[in-house]
């Protein structure tokens, strides 16, 4: 009977599979790691009576306003309301508002680079999700606890674009080797102030070294103040032939639009990435949880391949690189430096 009693004893106050299973979350440290089977149910039932998120993004053009109209359409009664800038400036708008106070934002979508800032200030709130399950580890940054920072949203591929019209084919590269040949002397283009030229000679140093990089200035590479979008209007145009620092969506957008141009990747692809986190304290927790699966769930991935972005769920025929990815915020600002510094020198205005 002793023995009968225990067993008795330490079943009830122990607590079951399904009793955790079933366990609602009751506070934010909950909700965002709950794994539950109802676990967009409860969210969007918690969003709903919250009636509204917001939402910081860096994402431009109409993807991020394609990207509202499919929450709404799939959540009714859950209205997002946007704020669309910059990184940079949503960090320092982010941090304003928190030394301020204020908490407005629930839900953040912007580049890793800037996350990297986030993170460090103590302004992201680690979560996991079941959508999470799809993505490789290095897609996810890891916060501990089988919780993660952010996860890749959307990626951006930086490689070769040409003129077909105007390029021999003999002289299209095949990988960075192929940037030395003499009918492209002259005849490139790069951008300045923007992530595809940076990260560009970052990739040239990691897969060839830097002086390799340096031999490009017989090249006679010119630099514009621009953005990767007006380049490529620039190489369509015939002002220059070429740019190995495009990205490939502003690539294919121009191509759909009957430009003359082609994308090409290299030995080494830098990625650009647009990463889900969730802002410290909420003022919407349900809806900032809910916003951020949704962003990585295959409906927001579908919504985001419509405008040519790549997903860190699938394969690429080709080798792709995070410049930031694993470094501290110091010592990727000291590589941006560099690789800015090395492009002035061997280019020309």
């Amino acid at each position: 009977m002793r023995v009968v009693a225990l067993i008795l004893f330490a079943l009830f106050v122990s607590p079951s599979p399904a009793w955790v299973q079933t366990r609602k979350p009751a506070s934010l440290n909950e909700l965002v790691s709950y794994m539950g089977a109802d676990r967009e149910q409860i969210l969007y039932a918690g969003a709903k009576a919250e009636g509204k998120l917001m939402w910081y993004t860096s994402l431009a053009g109409g993807s991020y306003k394609a990207l509202i109209a499919a929450f709404e359409a799939k959540y009714p009664g859950v209205r997002i309301v946007v704020y669309r800038a910059g990184g940079a400036d949503l960090y320092v708008r982010i941090t304003e508002e928190y030394k301020a106070g204020r908490n407005i934002v629930d839900t953040i979508e912007t580049t890793e680079g800037n996350l990297m800032f986030m993170r460090d200030s103590g302004l992201l709130q680690p979560y996991n999700s079941p959508v999470l399950k799809a993505y490789p580890d290095d897609a996810k940054e890891a916060a501990g606890k089988g919780l993660y920072y952010w996860a890749l949203a959307r990626e951006s591929y930086i490689g070769f674009t040409y003129n077909k019209t105007l390029l021999p084919a003999a002289a299209v590269p095949k990988n960075f080797d192929g940037l030395l040949h003499p009918d492209l002397k002259g005849k490139m283009g790069m951008p300045l102030g923007g992530a595809s030229g940076n990260r560009a000679i970052g990739a040239m140093i990691k897969a060839k070294g830097e002086e390799f990089v340096k031999k490009l200035k017989d090249q006679q590479i010119k630099l514009y103040s621009l953005d990767a979008p007006a380049l490529v209007n620039v190489i369509a145009s015939g002002e220059v032939v070429a740019s190995p620092a495009i990205f490939q969506s502003h690539t294919w957008l121009a191509a759909s639009k009957g430009a003359p141009v082609e994308w090409l990747p290299m030995d080494l692809v830098p990625n650009n990435v647009g990463s889900a986190a969730i802002a410290l304290r909420p003022p919407s927790p349900h809806g900032a949880v809910l916003m951020a699966d949704f962003l990585l769930s295959p409906d927001g991935q579908k919504v985001l391949e419509k405008f040519r972005y790549g997903s860190a769920t699938k394969e690429q025929p080709f080798k792709r690189w995070r410049p930031e990815h694993g470094l501290t915020t110091e010592k990727y600002e000291k590589d941006v430096d560099h690789w800015e510094k090395l492009l002035k020198q061997i280019g020309y205005k």
